[in-house]
């Protein structure tokens, strides 16, 4: 087995990060790093933050996260708000404790933003208390606007930002006219102007392969998700009291559900749509992952890609540390 010369990636504070589509392999990944190097994890999906979203998000289990630590998986509730500038924050925090504990942070998730707003620096968000009020307000107004709506309206005021959201994400486009509106300044700007820029580097591997390969686990995942409860998981979330209508449970595999249990899908039509949705939602996260230049991509369909990725991070590290 290859050996990783991990006591150099913790002197340089170099982590590491998996990134790539819903399904491809990421936490499979982690866990067998795991078996081979001293890491925590750090969980970069924005959707695996909530509490009660387990099967849908599909959150590493239990026993899994007793093998190897997670963090920022369950630290919000279904109706709470957590931006990925806050994620940028509170995950660099995370990221030294593992380095000062003499570990590797491994960084794991297909949120483009949450790894974005860690890995390459993020940007101070300026709210005092009254600006949450007043913002608190400014999103209710705008909530009432269509997904079309909004993103016409970001196009005039920010069209930088307006073309980082080609899928029209309702919770995005909401964000930066929120801030527009309360700031009077593009966020695009703003981000320029006071962009921090984190304390360690990474090392991106990227998860990939054929695209029909990859839909048949979508499809396969979806339907292992139906068959152990994500109508029950959905129902449970529900009755705690939680809206439907939560930015948290329109997400990809919530919404489809919920139209089910009110009787607006029957099952077959919510499972497939699921199913579509899924694919979709990784088509947009491999567009995204591509336009970043630096990402060294492995194809999960080749036999023993694990141990190519491990061979590659070890010569990588040595040349680090050959030019340091």
């Amino acid at each position: 087995m290859v050996s990783i010369p991990f006591e150099e990636c913790i002197e340089k504070k170099i982590a590491i990060a998996i990134v790539g589509p819903t399904a491809i392999g990421k936490t499979r990944l982690s866990l067998f790093f795991a078996e081979h190097l001293p890491i925590e994890i750090v969980s970069a999906d924005s959707r695996q933050v909530y509490k009660y979203l387990d099967i849908g998000t599909a959150k590493p289990t239990l026993e899994e996260r007793k093998i190897v630590p997670h963090y920022f998986i369950d630290i919000c509730n279904p109706d709470d708000y957590y931006s990925a500038g806050q994620f940028g924050k509170d995950a660099e925090n995370v990221v030294n404790e593992i380095f000062s504990k003499r570990k590797i942070p491994i960084i794991v998730g297909g949120s483009g933003l949450y790894i974005k707003a860690l890995c390459e620096g993020f940007f101070e968000e300026p709210y005092t208390y009254e600006d949450k009020i007043k913002a608190q307000k400014i999103r209710k107004e705008l909530s009432f606007l269509s997904k079309e709506a909004l993103y016409s309206k970001l196009q005039e005021v920010d069209p930088e930002t307006a073309s980082l959201y080609p899928d029209k994400n309702y919770v995005r486009l909401i964000r930066a006219l929120e801030f527009y509106l309360l700031k009077g300044i593009p966020i695009s700007i703003y981000r320029r102007t006071f962009h921090r820029k984190p304390n360690f580097n990474t090392i991106y591997v990227g998860l990939i392969c054929n695209r029909d390969y990859l839909y048949s686990i979508i499809n396969q995942r979806v339907k292992r998700m139906w068959d152990i409860g994500l109508v029950d998981e959905v129902k449970k979330i529900l009755n705690l009291g939680y809206s439907p209508e939560l930015n948290s449970l329109k997400s990809v595999g919530y919404k489809e559900t919920i139209d089910y249990l009110f009787g607006r899908l029957s099952e077959t039509e919510a499972l497939e749509l699921i199913q579509r949705n899924t694919r979709r939602f990784a088509k947009r996260q491999i567009t995204w992952f591509k336009k970043v230049n630096f990402i060294n991509w492995f194809d999960v369909s080749i036999k023993n890609f694990e141990k190519n990725i491990l061979s590659f991070l070890s010569n990588y590290i040595e040349k680090v540390s050959i030019f340091n």
